[in-house]
């Protein structure tokens, strides 16, 4: 992308995105702060407006659409997403899979809420923290908060990898998301994107393009291990990322068309 001629053109484009991006959070960061004197709702209702500023700035500035495919897979109780992480992109956009009437948290890494206004608003809607150097506990701490979520009505979004991966790679899947769903019987929703392709991991030029968001069938976790469920999640979601960037996986350009 940046040997071709739109590179100025891309530059441009992504700094008018991070100066839109960073004064939307500022003001929208406070107003949930704010908001802690108000009910959980109305605090939710605010982040479902700044998606609506985000996502519209992604699509004019960025020229960054995006489509959703298998939502009949979604399960009609609150569930635990298992997604692919490439870039930022989905940390806002998948929030929207949800029904609107529902809301969503992402279990996290706790140093996330203290970053000025983003992760204040991430504490301010409850997501879940854990102190990913504690080990088993971690696992423990996404249990007792992740339960608690789901029985108030809340759906998990969480990404196994632990950390942005570029496109064509995959890195070892933790089973904490597995582990909440085995212990709570909440269905596991695995997600594949190719967000990377177009916003890539830790880079400030972002170009033009399509995403993809499929959902996969839901996993129902009776009788399952939780190595068995991370297990069909991450089959599911590395076969699906085959289909949907083929050229960044040799052993998926390497296989026939089939008609």
């Amino acid at each position: 992308h940046l040997l071709t001629g739109d590179a100025p053109m891309h530059l441009i484009r992504s700094a008018l995105f991070l100066a839109g991006v960073v004064l939307w959070t500022i003001v929208f960061g406070t107003l949930v702060v704010i908001g802690l004197i108000a009910p959980l709702h109305a605090r939710f209702r605010i982040i479902w407006f700044y998606r609506r500023g985000f996502m519209w700035l992604v699509r004019a500035v960025l020229g960054i659409t995006h489509e959703v495919r298998g939502r009949e897979h979604l399960p009609k109780a609150p569930s635990v997403i298992l997604a692919k992480h490439q870039s930022a992109w989905e940390t806002v956009a998948l929030q929207d899979l949800v029904p609107e009437d529902t809301y969503c948290v992402f279990v996290l890494k706790k140093e996330l809420l203290k970053l000025p206004f983003f992760g204040w608003g991430l504490a301010a809607l409850q997501s879940i923290s854990i102190d990913r150097a504690a080990g088993r506990e971690s696992l423990n701490q996404v249990v007792a908060q992740g339960a608690d979520r789901l029985k108030r009505g809340f759906w998990i979004i969480i990404f196994p990898e632990g950390t942005r991966v570029a496109p064509g790679e995959t890195r070892r899947y933790k089973s904490g998301g597995a582990y909440l769903a085995m212990q709570t019987g909440a269905p596991v929703v695995p997600v594949a994107h190719n967000a990377g392709e177009y916003w890539p991991r830790n880079a400030f030029i972002k170009h033009p393009g399509h995403v993809v968001v499929s959902i996969g069938p839901a996993i129902d976790p009776a009788g399952l291990t939780q190595e068995e469920i991370n297990s069909r999640a991450e089959a599911w979601i590395e076969a699906e990322m085959r289909r949907l960037s083929p050229h960044r996986y040799r052993d998926a350009a390497e296989q026939p068309a089939v008609a």
